[in-house]
């Protein structure tokens, strides 16, 4: 038996030989990921970029940097504390977040704890009937902010500091922290550990073996059982790494990537979390911590050396800027406040970084690229425009180092450019520049390494009606979701 076939236009036919050829559906699903990758929980510490440490403790009052352990709970006595005043300074400077050191190396509790009387439950603020911890977490939320802690490992008061007992001592107040404040975005564990300290009223030095004296693959169980949507800090992470300075300043390259069994808290490699490891074995993104005062708690003596808003402003290209977070402590003075000269300088950096990035110069381009993946609407060039970090150019597998060129249509000018990659993916990109059309030929106005969550170039101004970006480095395709021009008014540029 015979089955006849209708004859089919030749024009359909030669789609359907087309198709049958063509590898659009295999070429059109998503690149491979690349490398390590970042969690949930990284890619919402991502997202934040600017935040800020709270340092807040019996030092203000004492004018001391590190407590010794022996400060009186009655020293603590702030005359005005006003959270939400705190909070909207913060929130005022475009901060996301806050990190309060709810306990320092000197000891002393923020939070009545149950397991100590160290704390301000033995303090007159509020009549001994305060809460710190809370009163911020409290604002955090009025004001939309996300709340951390940083809980120092070192105890320079317990009397049990270096031995066993110890332990069982700082776990629980660790699950006092991470179950009685909401939703923490941060746990911040500092990498100082062992030395001189008062000790219960042993007055000696106790020396601890960084490595294994906390046990920190289950202390950090804790924080994970308790607090599953929290990164925590150390030297060696394991969501987020120190830089390795307190300057607040990145490497360049700061690649997002670092070896980090290499690493424990305290024990650090300064220049390499500086600059990460690439290729690395884990996803771990550098923060730029940095106080906006030459100490980290007030002091009044220092009440006229303030960080200029200039100087903010380059510590946020430096950080935010290189794919790191810039950590930017405000010391609450001794009334329980961030004082007017801290809060001026702030509110004045934020006016700068809204002048410039309030209007985004490539809205509006025609965007073109050497090569889209699976010639899909997906993967368009056009997502880099898109303000959607959910979306991204791609291009075929095998096509490492593509370009992608927009047309602006009239004459601009600018001075900054924005590249971010699509994280969930890996940091891709080794090398890149950007070219300038002038005079009927491209010229190349800037290079760089690194981009992963931003990368922020900045230098003079450039006037073209196209601007080319190409991938000139890279082991796979790469996955870009941002590209963006900015001109900084000339009260932004550098004094």
């Amino acid at each position: 038996m015979q089955t006849r076939c209708r004859s089919l236009p030749s024009g359909l036919l030669a789609a359907l030989a087309l198709i049958a050829l063509s590898p659009v559906t295999e070429a059109a699903e998503p690149p491979a990921p690349y490398g390590p990758v970042p969690s949930p929980r990284q890619l919402q510490w991502h997202a934040l970029e600017f935040y800020g440490f709270l340092h807040f403790t019996v030092n203000t009052f004492t004018d001391k940097e590190w407590g010794y352990g022996d400060e009186s709970p009655a020293v603590f006595a702030p005359t005005d504390f006003d959270a939400d005043q705190i909070v909207g300074v913060a929130k005022g400077a475009g901060m996301r977040g806050l990190i309060l050191t709810a306990k320092h190396h000197d000891g002393f509790c923020l939070w009545p704890s149950e397991y100590t009387e160290h704390s301000v439950k033995n303090s007159p603020w509020r009549d001994g009937q305060g809460d710190v911890v809370r009163e911020i977490a409290d604002a955090c939320r009025r004001h939309g902010l996300a709340f951390g802690t940083y809980l120092s490992p070192w105890d320079r008061n317990h009397p049990e500091y270096g031995r066993p007992a110890y332990l069982d001592y700082f776990r629980n107040q660790l699950r006092e922290l991470m179950s009685g404040y909401g939703p923490l975005f941060e746990v911040w564990f500092d990498g100082a550990n062992g030395g001189d300290g008062y000790y219960g009223g042993a007055r000696e030095t106790r020396r601890i073996d960084r490595l294994t004296y906390y046990d920190w693959p289950n202390t950090r169980q804790i924080v994970r059982d308790l607090q599953p949507g929290a990164s925590m800090f150390s030297d060696a992470g394991p969501d987020v790494r120190w830089v390795g300075n307190e300057k607040g300043i990145a490497g360049d390259p700061a690649w997002s990537t670092l070896n980090r069994d290499d690493f424990a808290p305290g024990e650090a490699d300064e220049k390499r979390l500086n600059r990460g490891d690439r290729p690395g074995t884990h996803w771990l993104p550098a923060e730029c911590d940095v106080s906006i005062r030459p100490g980290w708690f007030y002091h009044s003596s220092e009440d006229d050396k303030v960080r200029s808003p200039h100087d903010l402003l380059d510590l946020y290209y430096k950080s935010v800027g290189r794919g790191a977070s810039l950590l930017l402590n405000l010391p609450p003075d001794r009334r329980g406040r961030i004082h007017e000269n801290d809060e001026r300088s702030l509110r004045a950096f934020r006016a700068l970084l809204d002048a410039t990035f309030a209007e985004d110069l490539a809205r509006g381009a025609v965007v073109s690229a050497s090569n889209v993946r699976g010639d899909a609407d997906r993967f368009s060039p056009a997502h880099v425009l898109d303000g959607d970090r959910q979306t991204y150019w791609s291009t075929d597998d095998g096509l490492a180092t593509p370009e992608l060129v927009l047309d602006l249509g009239d004459t601009v000018t600018f001075n900054v450019v924005s590249l971010r990659e699509y994280l969930p993916l890996g940091q891709r990109v080794e090398d890149w520049a950007l070219d300038a059309w002038e005079e009927g030929a491209w010229r190349e106005f800037a290079k760089g390494t690194a981009i992963g969550n931003r990368r922020l170039w900045r230098g003079s101004d450039v006037a073209t009606d196209r601007v080319r970006l190409r991938i000139t480095k890279a082991p796979v395709c790469p996955a870009l979701s941002e590209m963006a021009l900015f001109l900084e008014p000339p009260k932004a540029r550098p004094e």
